[in-house]
């Protein structure tokens, strides 16, 4: 008798097992981001997280992908050093599930990982870098995708901003890096389409500089009217303070490139940035998104943070940029109908229409263009006191 309950208690728990394996949550499906985390003053890495982490809470909340499977995101932290960066790479890319990997804010970072994306076969979204080479290169096929500004479109809008001032001559400050060479070489194509402007030879400086100032003098002494300053926020806020301690400078209009604003640049730089005629390129505002899909963010953000206060968040492009570019990806795993990176690869040049923060893409990608915005996204902003970024006409 008691053999026989044993049995039966048994037999009744195996049901019981086999029936909650039968109804068990399928894997998720992984997508990996690779940021600045610990770069000090950074807002970049935390603006493109929250992007992704709003858009992943949507698509979640709508069954997933793949008819029910969720999607996690894996992060880290490449320091803003290539090497770092090349690393999380083949980490990220060992990880059977994980089906792509967003890029963050440094292109010379990501130019140094494109060798290694396609060889491992990986898509990389990148959703801030901006040099022209993360997507115009030789590898065949293609696995770079951008929703996010070119250089080449940078500069032609940072001189016409300059023309709009009445400036004649114009200064260039260049970092000695991959994202510094690829302004180098938009900003020559540009001027050989933009007769009437003299620009001067660009001035080179080195990433963690102590001295900003005398490059600026530099540039005034030769008769600069402007400044094209292509830097991130920490050499940029450096050159600020610096501008603020010496009163009988010359204050001329700094026409800046959208590094400065993936930092706290107005903490950094203190009041002196309100005293400058400083202009910044961006692609994204929160006042220039799409109405639609502005509002269900909104909701989206109050769930996740409590407060639906877009405005206040910190660099709004990698925000708006990271929030379509993973609803694009999740678009694209649906079409794939798989896991498999390379067959998600192919579905990313062939989705269908998608309204998203930022632009409606109709479509976002083809086999022979793998940006998907354009020089039209293309427009100038301005620091508020607070912080905000507001857009400025030209």
């Amino acid at each position: 008798m008691k053999t026989g309950f044993r049995y039966f208690c048994a037999l009744v728990l195996g049901v019981f097992a086999l029936g909650r394996m039968a109804h068990a949550a399928p894997d998720p499906v992984l997508v990996g981001f690779d940021g600045a985390y610990s770069l000090k003053n950074s807002t970049s890495a935390q603006a493109i997280e929250l992007g992704l982490k709003a858009a992943i809470h949507e698509i979640n909340a709508a069954g997933g992908v793949l008819g029910g499977r969720l999607i996690e995101l894996v992060t880290k932290d490449n320091r803003s050093v290539p090497a770092r960066g090349i690393a999380n790479l083949e980490d990220f890319a060992a990880i059977p599930e994980l089906v792509a990997v967003f890029a963050g804010r440094f292109s010379p970072v990501i130019l140094q990982q494109l060798e290694h994306t396609h060889k491992l076969k990986m898509p990389l979204l990148d959703v801030w870098g901006a040099a022209d080479g993360i997507t115009d290169h030789d590898f065949d096929p293609s696995f770079t995708f951008r929703v996010s500004l070119k250089d080449s479109w940078a500069m032609p809008a940072m001189l016409e901003q300059a023309k709009s001032k009445n400036i004649h001559k114009i200064g260039v400050l260049l970092p000695n890096s991959g994202w510094g060479r690829s302004n180098d070489n938009a900003l020559a194509v540009a001027l050989s389409r933009a007769p009437g402007i003299e620009v001067m030879d660009p001035i080179w400086y080195n990433w963690g500089e102590g001295d900003m100032l005398q490059y600026y003098q530099s540039l005034l002494d030769a008769g600069a009217e402007a400044v094209l300053l292509v830097a991130i926020d920490i050499e940029a806020a450096l050159l600020v303070h610096q501008l603020s301690d010496a009163p009988d400078v010359p204050r001329v209009p700094i026409i800046s490139h959208w590094g400065v604003t993936g930092g706290d640049m107005i903490r950094a730089s203190g009041p002196g940035l309100m005293k400058l005629d400083f202009s910044v390129v961006q692609t994204f505002s929160f006042l220039k998104a799409m109405p639609g899909p502005l509002a269900t963010f909104q909701k989206t953000l109050g769930e996740l943070t409590g407060s639906e206060d877009f405005m206040a968040l910190e660099s709004p492009v990698g925000v708006g940029h990271a929030y379509d570019m993973m609803h694009l990806l999740a678009m694209a795993i649906d079409k794939a109908n798989s896991t498999d990176r390379t067959a998600i690869r192919d579905a990313l040049e062939n989705l269908d229409v998608y309204h998203g923060l930022v632009r409606t893409y109709d479509p976002a990608f083809t086999a022979q263009n793998h940006d998907a915005l354009g020089p039209e996204q293309v427009f100038f902003a301005k620091y508020r006191a607070d912080g905000v970024l507001m857009p400025i006409s030209q």
